[in-house]
């Protein structure tokens, strides 16, 4: 199953700094659907991130948005389905990130395929 944004989608929302918004709330309209089997999430230090070309150009890309995300991200992890969320290093080279990707995703297509089981939905935390 791919969503590109069910991981991103609640994370970003979350950060928007609303005390109403937790995580919780962000992935409540998911609740029942389909649930992606693994979220690829790109690990950049900020003092990198800053390194490149339009970086903060983006309201998204500003250091305080992506220290909530990268704090929000790490909360995510704590819960049932936070083994899906596999870390690359995206300071690393191209080709590096490109290999961790592509071994990552290969891992889990594996994985799914050995396993054969249903489709998972989104659960009720």
């Amino acid at each position: 199953m791919v969503d590109r944004y069910y991981y991103s989608g609640i994370v970003y929302s979350a950060a928007k700094q609303n005390p109403a918004l937790t995580l919780e709330w962000a992935r409540k309209p998911d609740e029942g659907l389909p649930r992606p089997d693994i979220c690829v999430y790109l690990t950049i230090s900020p003092e990198e991130a800053a390194k490149r070309g339009g970086f903060g150009e983006e309201r998204y890309e500003k250091k305080d948005m992506q220290e909530r995300v990268r704090s929000l991200f790490s909360e995510l992890r704590m819960h049932a389905e936070g083994d899906e969320i596999i870390e690359v290093d995206g300071g690393a080279s191209l080709d590096d990130v490109e290999a961790a990707v592509l071994e990552a995703v290969q891992a889990r297509i594996e994985d799914v395929v050995k396993s054969g089981k249903p489709l998972r939905l989104v659960e009720l935390w």
